[in-house]
């Protein structure tokens, strides 16, 4: 039990109707998890208003509710609290709950609209592979040191988020790496939280279904950096034109990396390979097993935290050059013909461009170029032509298909993609509205040398039509559909 006013601190209370000397079990938003003498948060849902659930948490045995606006009947022994901002309210009583677990280690916050899942993950794996004890929040999953939980958003709620904080602070975690999408920066997921330093890698277009304009995108991500105080880093990217954007209003020591302008960290790239590229950040050669100039911003984010973070410069370099690349991120396999085949998340029309330009660029002859790609339904419906666009502008032979069409009709985001290619272009292209189809017919077309592209879903191990999630995965598909050619 807690007492009620100290999980109140910091929240900022427009009006109070009872006592806050009470003692509290649990703070909750869903209102089914309501239990005896819990707190229950009514949170203005797009779809569905948690206002509206007050008499029912109330009759369950709620003991205080926060809410935006007060109820037409308020309950004698119930606390209601009025709030500007419900999910704000969430976040930082969330983190008091918890006794505010971020200030037991050091928190870094990765934001951005592609590299987030990696240099987190990576990040991760580096610090472990030092000796210390790391936490990890990704879209992937997340890590109480070497204890795996599953995760369903990139931003896990603010309980959620503080809860496994707490469990790293108990079990003595010196480190945790943490994506912050723009969607839990909107929705406050992240107040409270103490961070040590926060990352920006790049800013593309994506999100727009949900912020309206990319401006509203960008100001979005700006935030996790204004918020930051002045005892952390704001490291950022100023060959991204909107890098230096995010240090405009920062209190935080500003510090950037790039790898063609000139920074506090600079990268190069001197060779490129199929398996792997060799790198210069600032004066130090290494070698990596990840290729890409994506991947080079990546490492060289990563080891510039590392050096903020205090780890010796030789022993970084020896850690960096061991990492391997996160599933569905470029996640490569070649066949016994020779077909080199690449899974990668890429989902938007900038990291479907970078990760074509590496493959071009890895290209030393007559190889062919077959990209399978498609677009998520219910999701920004702009970006779709572009990728289309892109996926036949860039390759040889480009597959539309269905990635997760959740409650839209796969044939007409199909359409929609086709949108984008230039006459041209139209014989390039092949629409199978099947995955798996797709997949086995770019594994039939390509020849010795051929790469072939598997883009969008990356490490996703399932396809969800019409609310219903089935198995898939497409470097399994692919890699199996390749190793059946070769009989």
């Amino acid at each position: 039990m807690k007492l009620l006013k100290d999980i109140l601190y910091g929240v900022g209370l427009k009006a109070v109707h009872g006592d806050t000397s009470v003692m509290v079990n649990a703070i909750h938003f869903d209102s089914r998890k309501i239990a005896m003498d819990d707190v229950f948060v009514a949170i203005p849902g797009t779809q569905i208003d948690g206002h509206q659930f007050i008499p029912q948490v109330v009759n369950t045995g709620a003991k205080a509710i926060v809410c935006e606006e007060f109820p037409e009947l308020m309950v004698n022994g119930v606390t209601y609290l009025q709030v500007d901002n419900s999910q704000r309210a969430l976040a930082i009583m969330a983190a008091n709950f918890y006794g505010n677990p971020s200030k037991n280690l050091k928190l870094v916050g990765v934001t951005g609209t592609n590299g987030k899942t990696t240099v987190t993950t990576l990040l991760y794996r580096l610090f472990k592979k030092a000796g210390y004890k790391v936490g990890l929040i990704s879209t992937i999953k997340i890590m109480v040191d070497d204890n795996e939980h599953p995760t369903t958003h990139t931003t896990p709620d603010s309980l959620t988020i503080n809860s496994y904080l707490d469990m790293m602070s108990e079990e003595g975690v010196e480190y945790c790496f943490m994506e912050v999408s723009s969607h839990g920066i909107h929705q406050k997921r992240a107040e409270g939280l103490f961070f040590e330093g926060a990352i920006f890698t790049n800013l593309s277009h994506d999100h727009l279904d949900y912020h309206k304009t990319f401006a509203a995108y960008r100001d979005t991500k700006k935030k996790l950096f204004d918020g930051l105080p002045k005892t952390a880093f704001a490291l950022t990217n100023v060959d991204d034109k909107n890098g230096m954007v995010m240090l405009q209003n920062t209190k935080a020591r500003k510090v950037t990396y790039a790898l063609k302008s000139y920074a506090d960290y600079r990268g190069q790239i001197l060779e490129r390979q199929i398996n792997g590229q060799l790198l210069k950040f600032n004066e130090n050669e290494l070698w990596s097993k990840l290729i890409g100039d994506f991947n080079a911003y990546n490492l060289l984010a990563i080891y510039a935290t590392a050096d903020m973070l205090g780890l010796e410069t030789l022993e970084i370099l020896r850690l960096v050059s061991e990492l391997e690349n996160v599933d569905g991120r470029f996640q490569y396999f070649i066949s016994k013909k020779k077909i080199t085949a690449i899974v990668d998340y890429a989902h938007t029309p900038d990291a479907l461009k970078n990760v074509l330009i590496t493959i071009n660029a890895l290209r030393t002859g007559n190889e062919n170029v077959i990209t399978v790609v498609g677009c998520g339904g219910d999701r920004d419906k702009s970006k779709r032509p572009v990728m289309g666009h892109i996926a036949s502008e860039m390759s040889n032979q480009a597959i539309f298909t269905s990635d997760n069409p959740r409650s839209e009709s796969p044939s007409k985001i199909i359409d929609e993609m086709e949108k984008g290619v230039e006459a041209q272009n139209t014989k390039k292209v092949l629409s199978i509205e099947n995955r798996k189809q797709a997949i086995k017919t770019a594994c039939k077309l390509a020849m010795a040398n051929d790469i072939i592209l598997v883009a969008g879903k990356g490490h996703e191990t399932y396809q969800e039509t019409k609310g219903v999630r089935a198995d898939f995965d497409d470097f399994k598909e692919v890699t199996t559909a390749l190793k059946e050619l070769n009989k």
